[in-house]
């Protein structure tokens, strides 16, 4: 679809850069685009900024963020939010990338699923892991909104209350270490013996005295309307062990899908999207950058979304603007632009 099939003048966008996801390397490219003088608009599906970290962790403690020994998600996205917003990019939010037309050499047009057009000489990519829903228990979903919950954007939500998670890797071990002084008491159950969290975070809710329960599974939910205890199995022997519960956190994981992305002939490793060292990908003027990506060596950190995405602007700035070299200057200078 074109801008001028169908769209009223008032849903037409032209930038020099979209950025497709206003997650942290989303916003943190809207602030490097800026910062080497593009216009940008950063359009996203969900109804805020943040993605993963607004929508499922906000009193998540983020440790690997360069210049932070510790900050919480909502603070960092706040941050990312105010650094960007001294170059006025304008959001889209609430609104999905649907269609992609690249026949233009000079540019390409994005229908969003509002029926919004923008036009941008540079796309990048950062839309992370795509949609995502959670993966449900095994036991199903009977007690969902009545006990059962996929992730805590509330810490205070759960004061005083016996919590069960189940899981063994980062989020599972992230809300255990965040809930340890908040809950009256938290239970971790995973399935296997050995944990995919980071080492160090299963060490500290280990020391902190947080019950482990492994090579289990949980089989059963037991409660008048509202969760009271929680069925636990041990695979090992088969035997069965009761524990008080409140609240069960199954954080298993999710399922992603990068939507109608997939169907615009940018090569893909699965769900993710394949890049060159400059971040670019098989289509011309398109970029992408942090979760959203692979390459061989690829690291998913936030810290390393930053790098990917001002390695993009900077390699696409020659394209936007060819009086622009690569290099930016240093960010103690004006920035350079030839």
């Amino acid at each position: 679809m074109t801008a001028s099939q169908g769209t009223s003048a008032a849903n037409e966008l032209d930038c020099d850069v979209l950025i497709l996801g206003a997650g942290p390397t989303g916003l943190y490219g809207a602030y490097y685009a800026g910062f080497r003088g593009f216009s940008v608009v950063v359009m996203d599906a969900l109804p805020e900024v943040g993605g993963q970290l607004i929508a499922m962790y906000p009193e998540k403690e983020i440790y690997d963020v360069a210049g932070f020994p510790s900050i919480l998600a909502r603070d960092l996205v706040a941050n990312l939010k105010s650094q960007a917003d001294q170059f006025d990019p304008t959001y889209l939010l609430g609104e999905q990338a649907f269609e992609l037309d690249a026949s233009d050499p000079d540019q390409l047009v994005v229908t969003g699923s509002d029926g919004t057009t923008v036009r941008a000489k540079v796309l990048i990519i950062c839309a992370g892991i795509g949609s995502f829903k959670p993966r449900p228990l095994p036991i199903g979903d009977d007690w969902d909104e009545v006990g059962v919950v996929y992730f805590v954007p509330d810490l205070e939500s759960q004061r005083d209350k016996n919590v069960v998670i189940v899981g063994g890797g980062d989020s599972a071990f992230d809300w255990a270490w965040s809930l340890r002084d908040i809950a009256n008491s938290v239970t971790l159950v995973h399935r296997r013996d050995e944990f995919r969290a980071h080492a160090s975070m299963v060490d500290k809710v280990r020391e902190a005295g947080t019950r482990m329960i492994t090579s289990a599974e949980l089989t059963a939910i037991h409660g008048d309307e509202v969760i009271e205890r929680v069925e636990i199995t041990t695979k090992a022997d088969g035997s069965a062990e009761l524990v008080e519960a409140d609240t069960v956190v199954a954080a298993l994981g999710f399922l992603a899908n990068i939507g109608p992305i997939a169907e615009w002939g940018i090569e893909l490793d699965k769900r993710h999207v394949m890049v060159d060292t400059t971040m670019a990908t098989n289509v011309p003027r398109i970029y992408a950058a942090g979760d959203a990506t692979t390459y061989d060596g690829k690291v998913p950190l936030i810290s390393v979304g930053f790098g990917e995405v001002a390695t993009a602007v900077n390699n696409a700035s020659p394209i936007i603007d060819p009086t622009h070299g690569v290099f930016p200057g240093h960010s103690s200078e004006e920035p350079q632009h030839g």
